[in-house]
């Protein structure tokens, strides 16, 4: 079992930053392709960006290219999302993802991934 814990949430207004964090525990981190998502109210749950730990593939949703940043620490079993310049559309709850089998391309689809935190609010208001 994976259990995942998002951390960093908050209220910053538009062109602010923020960076979120996931806790990870488990033996098989090191291994996991791991991601984050979002949900804006009314909105399903998107993509954001992920990173394949076993060769540091990375990859974003193109809205948040420039701006988001995603990395992992697997001494300390962590995952980040540094956000910069953040917009209103921003605005959502913001989940950590794992999968746990290997892949060859990143998946972006809730459905591919198999432990998921339990979020964390990101509020982007003036």
């Amino acid at each position: 079992q994976v259990k995942l814990v998002e951390s960093g949430g908050g209220l910053v207004q538009p062109g602010g930053s923020l960076t979120l964090s996931c806790a990870a525990s488990g033996r098989t981190f090191s291994d996991l392709t791991v991601a984050w998502f979002r949900q804006a109210p009314g909105e399903k749950r998107r993509f954001v960006a992920a990173i394949r730990l076993i060769d540091d593939g990375i990859k974003y949703e193109e809205s948040v290219k420039g701006r988001f940043t995603i990395s992992r620490d697997n001494t300390k079993k962590a995952l980040y999302l540094q956000m910069n310049s953040l917009k209103p559309e921003d605005m959502a709850v913001y989940y950590c993802a794992a999968r746990e089998r290997p892949v060859i391309a990143t998946p972006v689809i809730e459905a591919e991934y198999d432990y998921w935190g339990q979020g964390t609010q990101v509020t982007v208001s003036s």
